[in-house]
């Protein structure tokens, strides 16, 4: 069982466990030594590591993509944290779990499936739940959509990341299609941008190779997920008695247009309602992810995030606090005992302390730049 991980390595520290290699290249010193330079990862992180000894012979040892154990200590180079490696090899299938070594959502997957089918057998229209339970009782497409990522890098880019993403837009949609039937004559048909939401990335389960490291597969290269996501769900409209057809168009449209945009990989831009609707809860889940990522990942004390490629700008990060106004009693007490004006001295005074505390605490710290870094792995 893994016990060490690559947040927790420290320089000058011995590490003796187990990591992905999602890079292997052969280089040669100064002095004319083969070395072997690598990237460890788990699904806390990656690191740099090199192996300066014995090169040629531990390179039989293991291939790029494989789990292997690991000796090897911690140095800083640059600022940053390296392991030189004394002894590597690969382990064997069923010697690891592969939640170990990717990133994963911290939702479990059996849970999440299970919601999944909660959502679908609540349906009204009978056509749309009966695709939808034909899709999610093949096995094939049941264990790839519980493990899949959402993408490779842009949201969602880790184990159970789809279906996380789908579960999100659902509850987005509960709300949304409720909302817009009151406010309008015309109603949403809820069930059909509810399957729209469950089914419009359905194809990335083959688009994706995610067993290992994260990448595109053939199919996922030369079709896209859009093309065979569409190719899915017809297949399974074939095996089902009298789907109508009509219905059946409207569900490929949505599949079709929820990049929203021709520049963006849609073959259609939205023309119907729950099209429309759906463009824009996909595109705000998959933005609203990417910046709580961003600032899930900016360091401790920091203000503002690296510069962004995505979004073509930095994140501030810093949260607004949330300021409740005192509930007073008959006397104009507060809660706490004191009266508003009182309150209002001690807020003012304490926020003074607050800023010349922070104050001190900045004093000689770099601002923020807005410059271009490195994004992770999976952006390159």
């Amino acid at each position: 069982m893994k016990k060490v991980f690559l947040r927790d390595v420290k320089e000058k520290g011995s590490v003796a466990d187990s990591f992905l290699v999602t890079k292997k290249e052969t280089g040669v010193s100064k002095t004319g030594k083969p070395y072997l330079n690598l990237r460890l990862m788990d699904s806390t992180g990656e690191v740099e590591a090199r192996v300066w000894d014995n090169a040629e012979a531990l390179a039989k040892c293991f291939d790029l993509d494989d789990v292997v154990t690991v000796r090897a200590f911690g140095v800083s180079y640059q600022g940053r944290i390296q392991l030189n490696v004394s002894d590597i090899y690969a382990m064997k299938e069923g010697e690891y779990t592969l939640r170990d070594y990717l990133p994963a959502s911290k939702k479990d997957p059996e849970e999440m499936i299970a919601a999944l089918d909660s959502v679908i057998d609540k349906m009204e229209d009978v056509y749309v739940r009966a695709l939808l339970r034909a899709i999610f009782s093949d096995p094939d497409i049941r264990d790839r959509f519980k493990l899949a990522p959402a993408a490779k890098a842009m949201h969602h880019p880790y184990l159970g990341g789809l279906v996380e993403h789908v579960l999100s837009i659902c509850s987005l949609v509960d709300v949304v299609a409720d909302h817009y039937s009151k406010e309008y004559e015309t109603p949403v048909h809820k069930d059909l941008l509810m399957a729209g939401a469950i089914l419009h990335d359905i194809g990335k389960i083959y688009e994706l190779e995610y067993h290992r490291s994260f990448g595109y597969t053939d199919s996922g290269r030369l079709i896209g997920h859009i093309t065979i996501g569409v190719e899915l769900v017809e297949g399974k409209i074939r095996e089902l008695d009298s789907f109508p057809e009509e219905l059946a168009m409207h569900l490929k449209h949505l599949l079709l247009s929820h990049h929203t945009l021709l520049e963006f990989g849609s073959p259609k831009r939205p023309k119907t309602l729950e099209a429309v609707l759906l463009g824009f809860l996909d595109d705000m889940d998959a933005k609203v992810n990417s910046v709580m990522d961003i600032m899930d990942k900016t360091v401790e004390g920091e203000d503002w995030s690296p510069y962004q490629r995505m979004f073509e700008r930095a994140i501030y990060t810093k949260r607004p606090v949330v300021n409740r106004e005192p509930v007073a009693d008959s006397r104009g007490s507060t809660e706490t005992g004191q009266s508003p004006a009182e309150l209002s001295s001690a807020q003012e005074n304490g926020g003074n302390k607050e800023r010349t505390e922070t104050e001190k605490e900045t004093c000689g710290l770099k601002g923020a730049e807005e410059k271009s870094e490195d994004l992770d792995l999976f952006s390159q």
